[in-house]
């Protein structure tokens, strides 16, 4: 392996995969991709026949209760489209939308609330950390697009600032 390092191939941080390992155990997932700059680490692990049970069971049981909430995914874009002109603001993760930085407080951001570039209009918690979702521009919010407490996926308008 000296021949291929010598020739530029990728130095792998051994302790790097370790921690992503042990990361995927003590959150029970089953894989994890991280990049920095050029390289890219993947850690991944094989499921047993028991957690492809629960995922199977899963989407059969959802199909047909799930006939109402697979159009709203499809009246997506159509609602995205019909979004107020601005900057839409979307999750840079998949999480748990907050609209304020605990139970009972103000929310950050309301519509029609005037916002200044960088300020926290809303938190998006992943794994137990919570990441301040910022306003890009200065402006005016025009449109909440989440509710608290809501799941989100990645890319998902959460607000508009005009």
């Amino acid at each position: 392996m000296t021949d291929k390092q010598e020739k530029g191939a990728m130095q792998v941080d051994v302790q790097l995969v370790r921690d992503l390992a042990a990361l995927l155990d003590d959150t029970n997932l089953t894989e994890i991709e991280v990049e920095d700059g050029d390289r890219k680490i993947r850690v991944a692990r094989k499921v047993g026949s028991a957690p492809a049970a629960v995922y199977a069971p899963a989407p059969v049981a959802a199909a047909p209760v799930a006939a109402a909430p697979a159009a709203a995914p499809a009246a997506a874009p159509a609602g995205e489209a019909a979004l107020p002109a601005g900057n839409v603001v979307k999750s840079p993760i998949v999480g748990t939308a907050y609209l304020s930085a605990e139970p009972g407080a103000a929310p950050f951001a309301r519509v029609g609330a005037q916002v200044k570039a960088g300020e926290t209009i809303l938190i998006v918690e992943a794994m137990k950390v919570m990441n301040a979702i910022t306003a890009p521009t200065a402006g005016t919010v025009k449109a909440v697009l989440v509710d608290n407490g809501q799941p989100v996926e990645y890319d998902q308008p959460l607000i508009v600032i005009e």
